[in-house]
This record gives C-alpha cells, sequence and structure tokens, in this order.
C-alpha cells in the first residue's frame, strides 16, 4: 500500500518551516529572491530546480474582507503519473515509481532528456511541478523524501510541521483522516473540500476554492461524467499508445 501525505491547509500559518527543512534535507542552494517589485511575501516567486516546495500566498476579498490563503505546493506524487509516462517514451526509467511508497522520482537519467521533451513532461503534468535546471540538464522535484521513508522517517516537510498541516502515514489511514476533518470543517467552512484525493498520493484539504490558492491547486473539478481517476489514466494513455 503507498504511503500519502495529507495538507490540512486550515491548520497552515505560512512559517515556511517545511519549505526550507526541504531544503536542507536535499542539501539545495539558496535562491537570489526579490520583495520589491514582486509584492507578496512569498519567496520565490515560483517552484524552481532548488526549491522542490513553495508555500504559495494567495490574498483576495471576500465579501469585503482580505483573506488570507497559504498553499504548501509540490508534486502531488500521481498514482498514474503522467510525466513519467511521458519520460518513458524517451528514456525507460529516468522517472522512476516506487512500487512500496508511490513516490515518483526523478533520477540522473533525466539529464538526457532535451529542452522539448522537458517540455512535453512538465505539460503532461496537471500541477505544473517538473522543473529544468539550465545548467545541469536535470529535471527535479519533491521525492517524497523516499529515502528517508525507506529508513523508517517521515517526510522532512512532515517531520518539522509545527501545527499539525502535515501528516503522513499509510494511504487508507490518511484518507479516513481527510474525510473526518473534512467533515468537521465543512461545518465552518462550506467550501472545505478534499483536492483529487483519488488520484494523487499527496491530498490538500482546501477550506476555499481552489482558485483561491494556485492556478494549479486542483484538476479542472468540471469534467461531467469522467472521475479524476478516468482523467488521468486518459492523460497517460496516448503515451503508453506511442510506446507500444
Amino acid at each position: 500500500m503507498s504511503k500519502t501525505i495529507l495538507i490540512d491547509t486550515s491548520r497552515c500559518t505560512a512559517c515556511r518551516g517545511c519549505q526550507i527543512a526541504c531544503k536542507e534535507w536535499h542539501e539545495l542552494p539558496a535562491n537570489k529572491t526579490y520583495q520589491v517589485g514582486w509584492g507578496s511575501h512569498q519567496n520565490p516567486q515560483d517552484l524552481n530546480p532548488n526549491n522542490y516546495k513553495l508555500v504559495r500566498f494567495n490574498e483576495h476579498l471576500d465579501n469585503g474582507t482580505i483573506r488570507w490563503n497559504f498553499f504548501p505546493d509540490q508534486c502531488r506524487h500521481c498514482e498514474i503519473a503522467a510525466c513519467k509516462e511521458t519520460g518513458d517514451m524517451y528514456i525507460e526509467e529516468a522517472i522512476i515509481q516506487d512500487e512500496k511508497t508511490g513516490a515518483v522520482v526523478f533520477t540522473a537519467k533525466t539529464k538526457g532528456f532535451n529542452k522539448d521533451q522537458f517540455d512535453e513532461i512538465k505539460e503532461a503534468c496537471p500541477y505544473n511541478i517538473p522543473r529544468r535546471d539550465e545548467k545541469t540538464g536535470l529535471l527535479s522535484k519533491c521525492t517524497m523524501c523516499n529515502d528517508r521513508i525507506h529508513n523508517g522517517m517521515p517526510p522532512a516537510c512532515v517531520k518539522v510541521c509545527p501545527t499539525g498541516t502535515m501528516l503522513f502515514g499509510e494511504r487508507e489511514e490518511m484518507l479516513k483522516l481527510a474525510k473526518s476533518r473534512l467533515t468537521q470543517l465543512k461545518k465552518k467552512w462550506p467550501e472545505a473540500q478534499l483536492v483529487d484525493p483519488d488520484s494523487v498520493n499527496v491530498i490538500y484539504l482546501l477550506i476555499d476554492k481552489p482558485e483561491n490558492y494556485h492556478e494549479f491547486a486542483a484538476v479542472e473539478s468540471n469534467l461531467g461524467p469522467m472521475s479524476k481517476k478516468q482523467l488521468f489514466a486518459t492523460l497517460a494513455r496516448p503515451f503508453k499508445a506511442m510506446k507500444g
């Protein structure tokens, strides 16, 4: 059974401890950031090869009241990983999915993808996650701290979270907890929802509409009769056909 991270945004204070812990564990270099002219407390401005995790800030008016939404953005570790399906067309096992944990991991082989191939991989991701280091050619993103999990430790971001925003465990256990928390939050926040819980292993619990957090917070919800699981399978199907 795969592992799952539950991110309850109702508890996030934007301390950014998760963002820093991720950088420290993966020994990622600092980014040059700018406050003046950017107009936001969010830094850096976007995910990049040196930031696998980024706490996004969204400020908007809600019935005349300023409202802040915080969104610790990262790879969702999709059960059907379109990035892997796309990458496998060009370089087998450059992107792998750990059968034990469900973590989708970019390996050193990803430096073999050219820019056009990377663009395809990025476009296949419905959450706009993969990034490319222009100097090395390596593709990068959150690994779910797969190495820590195999050594009996939780992901670094989960370990340092001081508010209980992030929790980690067996998928069924986290799904049960997510649904329980959702029931409680809906009493105060009618818009509360779980984001794509059937398709990903990093599940977000939101108390506002997804678009009030981040443009890529959720797969488009208006899918008609198609379930999100079916959507992910549809995303992957053309790549499998091309490989065959």
